[in-house]
Order: C-alpha cells, then sequence, then structure tokens
C-alpha cells in the first residue's frame, strides 16, 4: 500500500486503466480543480516503418491528418476548435505518432470526435498536402543550415548502421526524398500503419475516469486494421571501439557546433537511471554540469556546454554538445573528452551526486502540477511498461543510485577514446 506521501502522486490508487477489446489501452484519472480535460496519446506508426528512400514517409503522413478528413475540411476542423476554445495538434517521432488536445470538460466528446477524424478518417486534400510539403521542405531546408543540427545529423550516421531507427538521414537527404512522395504513399502508409495495435490514450482532469473511458470507447472501440504491423525487431547497436569523425562546411556561419555520441541504453535498461544520473552530473544540471563548467564558465570560449541523453524504446545516443568559435573547436573537443575521462575513471563526490539527487526528487512535483504534465507522465509509464505504481518508487529509485553505480553507468557507456564526432561550421577541417 502506498504512503501517504506517496498518495498525493498519480499512481495505482487514482488512475482507471482499461483495455478495450481492440487493444486500445485507456488511462484515466481525475483532477476536478479546473473545469477542463487533457487528452494525450500514441499509436505505433513512426518513422521506424519507413524504408531510407521514403525517409519522412511517416512524420508527412501525421502532419497531414488534420489538413482535412472524411467530415471536416482544413477550416470546419480548426473553426470548431476555435469554437470551443480547445486544441488539438498530431506529430511523428520515431516510433509513434503523437496526438494531444485540451479542451472543457463538456467538449471532450467533441475533441475525442475530432481526433479520431483525423487519425481514422484523413482524406489528404491535395491543396493542403502540397501546401505542407512546402511548409516541411523549407524547415528542412533550415535545418540544413543549422550547425547544430548537421553536427547531430554526423554524429548520428556514424553511430548507426542506415538500418537503426537513429541512424540519421540528412536535411538534403530528405528533402528530396520528400519531394518525390506521392498522395499515394502517404494513403498506403495510413491505410497500413494507423489502427489500433499498440494505441495508448490518456485522459486527464475534470471528467470521471469511467466516463472517460466510456468515450474512448465509444469513439475508438470499433476500430481496425487486421493488417497493421507489430514494431518491427531493433537492430542491436555496438559501440565503437574507434574515433569516427566527420565535419561539414557551412559557408557563411561564425560558430562551430560539435555533436560527440556514443551508444546509450534503453528506457528499460536496469541502469537507466544510473545513466540519467551520470548524464546530469556531465552535462545537464544546474549551468549544464561539468561540461558547463569546464567548457562554457571557466574557460569562457563556449557559447553553450552540455549532454543530453534521448530515452527511447531503442538505444538512444548518448552525446556531449557544445558551440564555440571556430578558433575554439579544438580545444573544446579536448576539454570534452577530459571531462568524459573524469567521470569514467573518477567516482563522483557524495555531495555532487546529492546534489543532483535532490533536483531530481524536488523536480517532480513541479512535473505534475498540471494535468498535460501528468497526461505525459502516466503516458510515458505506460508506453515503457514501469507500472502505475512507478512513481510511488521513484523517489526510491533515486536514492538508491550509488557513487558507484554512476562510475559504472559512465564506464558501461561513455569511452574518452572511442566515440562518434559530428563538426559543423565555417571551413571546418574533418
Amino acid at each position: 500500500m502506498p504512503d501517504p506521501i506517496s498518495l498525493s502522486l498519480p499512481g495505482t490508487h487514482d488512475i482507471l486503466r482499461a483495455e478495450l477489446p481492440n487493444g486500445i489501452v485507456v488511462l484515466a484519472r481525475e483532477n476536478f480543480a479546473a473545469e477542463s480535460v487533457v487528452l494525450t496519446g500514441s499509436l505505433e506508426s513512426g518513422s521506424i516503418f519507413e524504408r531510407l528512400e521514403q525517409s519522412g514517409l511517416s512524420g508527412f503522413t501525421a502532419s497531414s491528418l488534420m489538413r482535412g478528413t472524411r467530415a471536416y475540411d482544413f477550416d470546419a476542423m480548426y473553426e470548431t476548435l476555435e469554437n470551443m476554445a480547445a486544441r488539438l495538434a498530431v506529430s511523428g517521432n520515431t516510433f509513434s505518432t503523437i496526438f494531444s488536445g485540451k479542451s472543457l470538460a463538456e467538449d471532450l466528446p467533441t475533441l475525442l470526435q475530432l481526433t479520431a477524424e483525423a487519425l481514422l478518417h484523413p482524406v489528404f486534400p491535395v491543396d493542403q498536402t502540397e501546401r505542407l510539403r512546402g511548409e516541411l521542405m523549407n524547415s528542412l531546408k533550415i535545418a540544413a543550415q543549422s550547425t547544430r543540427a548537421v553536427s547531430s545529423d554526423l554524429m548520428r550516421r556514424q553511430l548507426y548502421s542506415p538500418d537503426h531507427p537513429y541512424y540519421a538521414v540528412s536535411a538534403l537527404e530528405q528533402i528530396e526524398t520528400l519531394r518525390k512522395l506521392a498522395l499515394d504513399d502517404l494513403k498506403a502508409f495510413h491505410a497500413r500503419h494507423y489502427g489500433p495495435r499498440g494505441m495508448i490514450v490518456v485522459v486527464v482532469g475534470a471528467v470521471k475516469a469511467e466516463e472517460a473511458v466510456k468515450l474512448v470507447e465509444d469513439t475508438f472501440g470499433n476500430w481496425s486494421n487486421p493488417d497493421q504491423p507489430a514494431l518491427p525487431a531493433i537492430p542491436e547497436a555496438s559501440p565503437l571501439n574507434e574515433i569516427r569523425r566527420q565535419a561539414a562546411v557551412l559557408p557563411g556561419k561564425t560558430q562551430v557546433d560539435v555533436s560527440m555520441g556514443w551508444v546509450g541504453p534503453r528506457r528499460t535498461d536496469p541502469d537507466y537511471q544510473a545513466v540519467v544520473m551520470a548524464n546530469s552530473i556531465l552535462g545537464a544540471f544546474g549551468m549544464m554540469g561539468r561540461l558547463g563548467a569546464a567548457v562554457r564558465e571557466r574557460e569562457g570560449f563556449a557559447y553553450y556546454a552540455a549532454s543530453r541523453y534521448s530515452t527511447a524504446k531503442a538505444q538512444g545516443p548518448w552525446s556531449a554538445i557544445t558551440g564555440v568559435s571556430p578558433k575554439n573547436a579544438e580545444e573544446a573537443i579536448r576539454l570534452i573528452v577530459r571531462e568524459i575521462e573524469r567521470i569514467t575513471t573518477e567516482p563522483v563526490s557524495e555531495s555532487e551526486l546529492a546534489d543532483n539527487k535532490a533536483n531530481f526528487t524536488g523536480s517532480l512535483p513541479l512535473a505534475l502540477e498540471s494535468n498535460e504534465g501528468v497526461a505525459g507522465t502516466i503516458h510515458s509509464m505506460e508506453n515503457y511498461r514501469l507500472g502505475l505504481d512507478y512513481l510511488y518508487r521513484y523517489r526510491d529509485l533515486i536514492e538508491a543510485i550509488t557513487v558507484e553505480d554512476v562510475l559504472k553507468a559512465a564506464q558501461n557507456y561513455l569511452n574518452p577514446r572511442a566515440f562518434a564526432l559530428g563538426i559543423a561550421g565555417p571551413e571546418v577541417e574533418g
């Protein structure tokens, strides 16, 4: 039984979980402090299902869903949302199509209806789809001129094989594939990959949990797609045994961006929490942790320096990044390598670990202040199969991390003598 403190957190005592006959998992939590409801969800139809020659297809499809449906054209869809003072958005990522919305509780049935229209009955109108194609191509052209984005792409292209979901197709390559995609490609992707298999729907707010589940079932309960495939097997990503370095010259730029990466753990791996703690110490806590102190503050020549880890079902990249003046690029790389050497050979201090633990446990209530934060957290607990009691256990999981755990986590994944290095800027030597 959770303790009284845990009972203030979302968990088994106040989250209703139901699995519909067609496989959709619905989770609902009541909160009558305001008159609104939040809708968050996902279905398994991400870029992991794409072929390289159709890179961008899943995202293009997801972004097209609200451009026109069987019952609503583009204007009618957004006028309906505006009249309710509601919002609804659909987007794609590596593993999923994500949808999120918010409305008054009394308008939840309409919000769900609009969501179903977008997910089940898009018509991909030519004018709106071509307009969207242009918008996406403009975004990719901007990304192709971003030193930060290009350096990250270069890093991931060297870290992963082309059959891995985290291999990066460059923005310029995506522009070419996006140009070639036909409306029939979008329609075929939707027909095959959109369905109830693996779908999660979360409702949080001023509606009875049982009522929320019933509304979702009334809206999506008859959806079926017998041809919808399961997520494909994800190839294992092996750590590098050498330094791989690639550089891209972007004329006219005044900043060099550096991205240094290693293969990290899956969200479900047992050392995940220790990795997140090590990453916080290395380059996320406060003013970006040790990297921020060493590269940006102490030496004073970096615009930013940080580390980040991508939480995912696959082995996401664990990376160290910085942006510097071109003349300081090599020294910044040297300083990052020095900090990687340090965190993989020297135990962190007890006080450093304690400060980071306090940050993790102290920030949890802030993340759960809004219905959006609660819905997102519940979705993550279901998506990664963490259990609805995860938040009850969270503080203990964090407090149990030791100095030795952090050192071992860093040693398991980081290597100062083997990594993928992407560099982008003006006249950078590779």
